[in-house]
């Protein structure tokens, strides 16, 4: 075993040891490609969503020098028909691009050393390729007098991008060793199949890509690959159930992320941290500091200020991912940047109506602190009017929230066309931003005979009232007060045990100003 080429199992039997959710059916997707024209698998994802962890059961899996029958012996994969096929059958050489930035003085020596260390692990099994003066060429000479072929496993392939993002010199000789590998006459003699995990998805080098032929799977588009791309709702139920955890809290907390095939996806990390320290709070984001999202709230691209306020406040904003160029660099608007944050993990995204949003508490704490220390104070300054607004709504102060919301329709922040009972709405979202923190928002919820407006919904152990809002337009807020209480609406909160506060709302287009009855119940 080595440190490049066979590394065992040592590391899966790790993973194996701690709390482990059973993500093997990878294993036979990827065997279902290894020799074919698919055969070339790029997966990215955000940091901490167990890209490392796919990597080394993958390694474990395929390795010819272990034995790993009995690691994989109780899990998905040990049910499908290719399981004893390939297990532990092909040389694997696994190559984490972290370690090899971390670990070489030069950064200009990244790419020469990388191909140094794995050709001195290659002689020492086959000397046959020993003359050979690039990594390409070994395998491929190895390949020509053995007949073997081989797994390569790229770990953090996009760090090259990510860390040293200015060394264009750099980033081509890797490209270069990557198009050796896999872009040329020789890569089906030599590669049964190759597996890269990143953030970025791969930069659009146009007809100059070194890696067309790789079939990519990402946050924006999973396609078969969704339900490996994070912990599933079935998955963290079974591991709520299992630790005894609160499953709502952990949803409310990490879950957001959805896709096509998959609706919920969870935060992997954070859902583990929560378990091993029976504590709810923000795990994965304090893997990194929140400089890196303020680097790009700061921007202020094509109105990205606004767009995050209104996404703190529970929007959905329409997005063009088809612009970005998968790097850090080239970011030259505002869907850019969401576009980024999306395989960041700080933004989801919805295929279904091209949307970008806040996925979970999580993140929306993160992107809280990350405005708070950037250099738009106005947007402070509208988080601290919506912590007024809503006390004022619970002391029943009724003149102080109709003007606030008077101020707050008059910002650029409101509506172009503020015309109807769905812009009133969008400025009442966008008012009571600061809601989100102790209630969880909801729209057109069932409720007695109808549909309540605007629910807000104490969180959990929290004694705040719940708040009903109902919306009138040209009428009177009088009169969507007798509209909750003609609907019901308040029973259908009675076995809650928080005290109900009823809020109407009304705004006159005549005088252009907005009136509210506050009462409690």
């Amino acid at each position: 075993m080595g440190m490049y080429l066979n590394l065992g199992n040592d590391s899966f039997r790790a993973v194996r040891k701690g709390i482990y959710v059973d993500k093997s059916g990878l294993i036979s997707f990827i065997n279902g490609t290894l020799g074919t024209m698919d055969k070339l698998t790029c997966v990215s994802r955000p940091r901490r969503f167990g890209k490392s962890f796919s990597a080394k059961m993958l390694c474990a899996y395929y390795d010819k020098s272990c034995d790993s029958k009995e690691l994989f012996a109780d899990l998905k994969i040990a049910e499908a028909p290719s399981f004893e096929q390939y297990l532990n059958k092909y040389d694997v050489i696994y190559l984490d691009i972290t370690w090899f930035i971390s670990n070489t003085p030069q950064k200009e020596d990244i790419v020469s050393n990388l191909q140094t260390k794995v050709m001195e692990e290659l002689q020492g099994m086959y000397p046959q390729g020993a003359k050979e003066k690039t990594l390409p060429e070994m395998l491929a000479k190895i390949s020509e007098i053995t007949g073997n072929k081989f797994v390569v496993i790229i770990d953090e392939w996009d760090a090259l991008f990510r860390e040293i993002k200015n060394d264009t010199k750099l980033q081509k000789e890797y490209i270069q060793l990557l198009r050796g590998l896999f872009k040329s006459s020789l890569t089906d003699k030599m590669i049964e199949a190759a597996y890269m995990t990143g953030i970025l998805p791969i930069k659009k080098y146009g007809t100059q890509s070194a890696m067309t032929d790789f079939r990519e799977y990402t946050m924006i588009a999973p396609k078969k690959l969704a339900e490996y791309m994070g912990f599933t709702e079935l998955e963290v139920k079974a591991l709520c159930q299992q630790y005894d955890m609160d499953f709502e809290e952990a949803k409310r907390w990490y879950d957001g992320y959805s896709f096509t095939k998959i609706k919920s996806v969870y935060s992997p990390n954070s859902v583990m941290e929560a378990i091993k320290n029976e504590e709810f709070g923000t795990y994965w984001t304090q893997t990194e500091t929140y400089e890196s999202l303020r680097i790009y709230i700061d921007m202020d691209e094509d109105g990205l200020k606004e767009a995050i306020v209104q996404m703190l406040g529970g929007a959905h904003i329409p997005i063009d991912t088809g612009t970005f160029q998968n790097d850090m660099t080239s970011i030259r608007s505002r869907d850019d940047i969401f576009t980024l944050l999306i395989h960041l993990g700080y933004l989801a995204y919805c295929a279904k109506d091209k949307t970008v949003y806040i996925p979970n508490e999580e993140v929306r704490q993160e992107f809280v602190r990350a405005v708070k220390a950037g250099r738009y104070k106005e947007i402070v300054k509208m988080i601290s009017a919506s912590d007024k607004l809503l006390e004022n709504t619970l002391n029943g102060n009724q003149e102080e929230v109709a003007a606030a919301l008077d101020v707050i329709h008059s910002k650029e922040t409101a509506p172009l066309f503020y015309n109807n009972e769905q812009s009133l709405r969008y400025v009442i979202k966008f008012a009571y931003i600061s809601c989100m923190d102790e209630f969880q928002k909801i729209e057109e919820m069932p409720a007695g005979k109808g549909y309540a407006d605007v629910v807000y919904l104490p969180k959990k152990g929290s004694s705040r009232p719940i708040m009903v809002v109902e919306l009138k337009w040209n009428k009177s807020a009088e009169g969507a007060i007798k509209q909750i209480k003609a609907r019901k609406y308040p029973q259908s909160f009675e076995g809650f045990g928080n005290d109900i506060l009823l809020v109407g709302i009304n705004y006159d287009e005549e005088s252009k100003k907005h009136t509210c009855v506050i009462e409690r119940c």
